[in-house]
């Protein structure tokens, strides 16, 4: 019998727990250290059992347009249908398009949610990871005002003797600075919760012609873990000694009085030892893990490689990893590669990413499947906004933050199932809009988090985890 839709017709919300207080976090805003520890004891007894022990989050930066990937309108004008077809998926009555056949073999563990949009502006990811929509003229606030992202919050519950990290992002900073924007940060909890970040090397073929922006070629590379290699003559026995003479030098007085000014950077130190020290981490970004075969099945790209590496990194039992598509053109002279801001040429770039999509996608699924792991990972599909319902006289598809879609498949998750719609331009939702802040709050259900869990800023003012959002029960398995 082949998989059943299962379509959400109504938007009632389940009801909402009472709000966790979980105590201040901010080491600025009254708390001591002791007050601290035991904010973070109290919040970790407060996890429930969720199905889903990881997430793996595959960011599609700039602004995918969704309705020539996941909400086809075939119906419509041609200067708004765009120049794909829609094919059948394995879930009768669910359509995607025709560059994504092996993802459309995946619609019976996945939900397709329509209708997400936000009022925070275009080229904002803040909400994408926060669930915050701040103004768009906000948009730009300096990190620690902001709410934790969601891989922070997991960051912050994991037991206080676990130095592992718990947040990973992959491949290279968020954003076309080089710098990094300030959705997939810690904010107000503190940098000591920002996540792990990687760095990548990154390629072209030989003879790739950078600068046809309607075709730009694959970036190659593989992530790695900076300073994950020992100094030569640098044993973990004398770097373990190393760290113990540290841990004298900074147990004075000073230490003390300068604990809030270095808590962050203590927590980094912590992290940069046990790196250097930690075998089973730095195993899952060894090179020769990326095979031929894996090369083949991934794309042999710095978005697959690190899709793949993703998925090793949920085995060790990291808990939120983001694999990020974004502006790879810093590091190659001349590039004309905009990632998903499809302002130009919007079909022959889309004809040129989907496929590798497709193929990414498909093989991260295909390995979570196999090793056991997907009955245990979430896998979510998103990006920041969506794009214009008309096409512009580029043939691209502008920003447009009203109407987009977001696909969240494996554990947690009821397979085969639509929320929401959109009008026949997918330009408004016209059943159950969904914002970010309520795809924030399925994750962390997912999770087992408690998603009206309060953290507190550096005002001792209290914020729900995720921004008020309320978990999509129809999508929940």
């Amino acid at each position: 019998m082949p998989p059943t839709l299962h379509h959400s017709r109504f938007c009632q919300k389940p009801s909402r727990r009472q709000a966790l207080a979980v105590g201040g976090l901010s080491l600025f805003g009254g708390m001591n250290l002791p007050d601290l520890l035991r904010a973070e004891s109290r919040a970790a007894s407060q996890r429930r059992q969720g199905k889903a022990k990881s997430v793996i989050l595959l960011y599609l930066h700039g602004g995918a347009p969704t309705q020539d990937m996941f909400d086809m309108k075939p119906a419509a004008p041609v200067e708004v249908r765009g120049e794909f077809k829609p094919i059948a998926t394995n879930v009768p009555g669910v359509d995607i398009c025709e560059l994504l056949p092996r993802m459309a073999r995946w619609m019976h563990r996945s939900a397709l949610v329509r209708g997400v949009n936000h009022r925070a502006g275009c080229h904002n990811e803040i909400p994408s990871f926060t669930g915050y929509e701040p103004p768009p003229a906000n948009a730009q606030d300096p990190p620690d005002n902001l709410p934790p992202s969601m891989g922070s919050v997991c960051e912050y519950l994991k037991p206080q003797d676990d130095q592992r990290a718990a947040y990973v992002h992959l491949p290279v900073p968020l954003g076309y600075t080089g710098v990094g924007e300030s959705g997939p940060g810690a904010g107000f909890l503190g940098r000591r919760y920002d996540p792990l970040l990687t760095s990548a090397t990154q390629t072209v073929d030989e003879g790739a012609d950078v600068k046809n922006r309607a075709h730009p070629p694959q970036i190659r590379g593989v992530p790695r873990l900076a300073d994950s290699q020992l100094i030569d003559g640098l044993t973990p026995d004398r770097l373990s000694r190393r760290r113990s003479l540290l841990e004298v030098l900074d147990a004075g007085p000073a230490r003390h009085a300068a604990e809030a000014e270095t808590a962050g950077f203590d927590r980094f130190q912590e992290r940069a030892f046990d790196l250097l020290t930690s075998p089973d981490l730095k195993a899952r970004f060894d090179p020769a893990l990326i095979d031929q075969r894996v090369k083949q099945r991934y794309g042999d790209t710095l978005f697959g490689n690190s899709a793949f590496i993703a998925g090793k990194l949920v085995e060790t039992g990291v808990r939120f990893v983001n694999v990020i598509w974004t502006w790879y053109n810093l590091a190659i002279a001349g590039l004309q590669d905009f990632g998903w801001d499809t302002h130009e040429h919007n079909f022959a770039t889309l004809g040129h990413f989907l496929p590798h999509l497709d193929l990414v996608y498909s093989s991260l699924m295909e390995d979570l499947e196999q090793s056991g792991l997907l009955d245990e990972t979430l896998v979510v599909l998103t990006s920041d906004f969506g794009r214009t319902p008309g096409v512009n006289r580029t043939a691209g598809r502008d920003h447009w933050t009203h109407c987009y879609s977001t696909i969240l498949a494996g554990a947690g998750i009821r397979g085969g199932t639509i929320h929401g719609a959109s009008d026949k331009h997918a330009a408004l939702p016209i059943d159950c809009p969904v914002r970010p802040a309520d795809i924030c709050a399925t994750i962390y259900r997912c999770l087992g988090i408690d998603p009206d869990m309060l953290v507190y800023d550096r005002l001792n003012r209290p914020h729900k985890i995720a921004q008020g959002g309320e978990p999509i029960g129809a999508v929940l398995g």
